[in-house]
């Protein structure tokens, strides 16, 4: 039997429908949703729980035309179907595929790119007004979730449009949960008019009684001061309204024509902007979803393995965990991701001592700074990408006044296939410019684990980054070893080259030195350890009898570790010959970690063909005459 799903091309193919088709299109996008996302991995909960929305938005609204702008993007599989990438979706995530996000070089129907949370309401602001400053008449609406608008740029945008009243529409998805569930006092107001029964009960008794009563002029004002004030008192919308909007709802987000005659509504309110509460469930159809949304938010592609090593995140967890038993003034904040990174165990066993802040990273950075001036040891648990918006927070808040904040930044380097908006790339160059701040990434697991036992006991603000996925095998020291600040070790000797290496790449720059002996080439590999400070008298004495140098780091090459290593050189008169091996000046799109380290050279196998090309050509010619040369010749 052929799907309803296959006849639509675009959003314009869904205005034929009936209700019973709309019914079996949203069956036939879920079974497709869990499909596609179960192969290949992705945000498969909150894409479950906008079907219905998604549908309804695309009825009411005529995309492209008229802006219809995502909070964060991870929620828009939906979106992707109805807007004529339906062809391509079995590829989503996949390196060359269609990206896990919006994206403005992928589709019209994709305004804006999004990737971070709470930026929605912003970017439709500007294009209305840029819509209004042009003499134009298209509508506008900000897709954002109740975790999203928790931040403070998404309150920042609301106080903006009501200042200027522009005609915009708001849709709030409200299904309780950002990443995990939602925290603060919004969320609990939020959750009040979620679950409370009387406004539905009294909304029907009184359109009930309206029905029968004669509708004159004052009538029909005294009704709607009634319904005004029933809402303010019972459902606490007076805040909305205060922000000089109109509120409507609360709709239910799974009932396509109640959704529909709300967004109906607000697109032909013109005399301010509206908000449209609807009320979802995250993982709606899917049980499995619908009882862990957290586990399913996102979910990784079907492996034939099986996970036997912790990773860099659970090892994370564990260690501050010991930590905060250990040292009383140990505390840890997250901004909304207690879960990804791995402090389940934390929140039972000292709920006190953990911070979930919402998506609210600046806040998270000062808030840490606040603790770490009144004694406490803050660690700040985030990950690379999402760091980058407290950039200020960390040089204003933290490092001017060297507090001894602790940032344990997860999934640096390449994250793989959720893509640009995500890759860790930037975290090494941009701390690195931070006066009295340490910047380091460890070599393996328990490396990590002394890393952060260094940071929270060195008493000064101090970076730890750590790759995405699981860890080397290695053991872990049952007892913390403090690492000397500034400190690297020279893993391998050798005299042909020197491979200065950080992080993740320390394991394949040893891989690459193998490589190179099977060439009669002897590389001395180095675990620099630190980005800030260097140690800077290990890369002087090797290079002082080693005349090729190679750096190697996840990180983009502007301004990273390399970049300090031939800073340093340089004002040292060396002559050294170096080469950096790195990420280029670019965003990476999405893939697996495996083919993007291949591409950019940073893999074992990578490092030892860009040192054999630059410092020893001879060794590439011994290899294509022993090719030449091999059987069959």
């Amino acid at each position: 039997m052929a799907r309803l799903l296959d006849s639509i091309d675009s959003p314009a193919d869904l205005s034929r429908l009936t209700a019973a088709e709309l019914k079996q299109l949203a069956r036939e996008i879920r079974e497709e949703l869990v499909a596609v996302v179960s192969a290949n991995g992705g945000h498969l909960a909150s894409n479950l729980g906008v079907v219905e929305l998604t549908l309804a938005l695309h009825r009411v609204f005529k995309s492209p035309r008229d802006k219809i702008i995502w909070d964060v993007g991870h929620q828009t599989y939906t979106h992707k179907l109805l807007t004529g990438r339906k062809s391509r979706f079995s590829t989503l995530r996949q390196n060359g595929g269609l990206s896990g996000f919006t994206c403005r070089e992928e589709s019209e129907h994709d305004p804006f790119g999004a990737g971070h949370a709470s930026t929605s309401i912003s970017a439709a602001l500007g294009m209305a007004v840029a819509r209004d400053l042009s003499g134009d008449d298209y509508h506008v609406v900000a897709v954002i979730g109740d975790g999203s608008i928790s931040g403070g740029m998404a309150f920042e945008a609301l106080n903006h449009v009501g200042h200027l009243g522009t005609r915009l529409i708001v849709v709030l998805n409200d299904n309780g949960m950002s990443i995990a569930p939602t925290v603060g006092s919004l969320a609990n107001l939020f959750a009040r008019v979620r679950f409370d029964e009387r406004y539905r009960k009294a909304k029907a008794q009184g359109r009930a009684l309206m029905n029968h009563l004669p509708f004159n002029r004052q009538l029909s004002w005294a009704t709607r001061q009634f319904k005004s004030g029933m809402k303010n008192l019972v459902m606490e919308t007076l805040l909305w309204e205060e922000l000089g909007f109109t509120y409507l709802g609360p709709v239910d987000g799974h009932d396509v024509q109640q959704v529909e005659r709300a967004l109906a509504r607000a697109r032909d309110f013109r005399s301010k902007p509206v908000l449209v509460h609807v009320m979802t469930t995250k993982g709606k159809g899917y049980s499995p979803a619908e009882g862990d949304a957290v586990y399913f938010h996102g979910i990784s592609a079907k492996s034939s393995g099986k996970k036997t090593e912790p990773t860099y995140s659970e090892v994370f967890g564990q260690t501050v965990l010991r930590l905060i038993r250990q040292d009383p003034r140990v505390v840890v904040i997250t901004p909304a991701m207690p879960d990804s990174n791995c402090l389940n165990a934390i929140q039972t066993e000292f709920p006190k001592r953990i911070f979930d802040v919402g998506i609210c990273e600046q806040h998270a950075v000062t808030f840490a700074a606040g603790l770490a001036a009144q004694g406490y040891r803050p660690v700040v648990a985030i990950y690379s990408t999402f760091l980058q918006r407290a950039f200020d927070q960390i040089i204003h808040d933290v490092a001017v006044q060297n507090l001894p904040v602790t940032f344990a930044i997860d999934r640096a380097g390449i994250v793989g296939d959720d893509g640009k908006t995500h890759q860790g790339t930037l975290d090494l160059s941009y701390l690195s410019l931070v006066p009295n701040l340490i910047v380091s990434a460890p070599k393996d697991e328990n490396e990590l684990q002394n890393l952060i036992f260094t940071a929270v006991n060195c008493g000064r603000p101090m970076a730890v980054r750590y790759p995405r996925g699981t860890g080397l095998g290695v053991k872990l020291d049952d007892e913390f070893q403090a690492i000397d600040i500034g400190r690297g070790e020279i893993l391998q000797q050798g005299g042909d080259v020197a491979i200065f290496a950080i992080g993740a790449t320390v394991t394949p720059a040893l891989g690459a030195a193998q490589l190179l002996a099977a060439n009669s080439i002897s590389a001395a590999v180095v675990n620099a350890r630190f980005a800030k400070p260097l140690d800077s008298k290990l890369i002087l004495e090797l290079a002082s009898h080693i005349k090729n140098i190679v750096t190697v780091e996840e990180n983009t090459l502007n301004g990273g570790f390399g970049s300090s290593v031939a800073s340093l050189l340089k004002q040292s008169g060396n002559e050294n010959r170096i080469k950096r091996l790195g990420l280029p000046d670019a965003y990476i799109e999405h893939g697996t970690q495996a083919i993007l380290r291949a591409r950019y050279a940073i893999d074992a196998q990578g490092i030892a063909r860009e040192i054999r090309s630059l410092f020893f050509p001879a060794a590439i010619q011994s290899i294509n005459n022993t090719k030449r040369d091999g059987p069959g010749h």
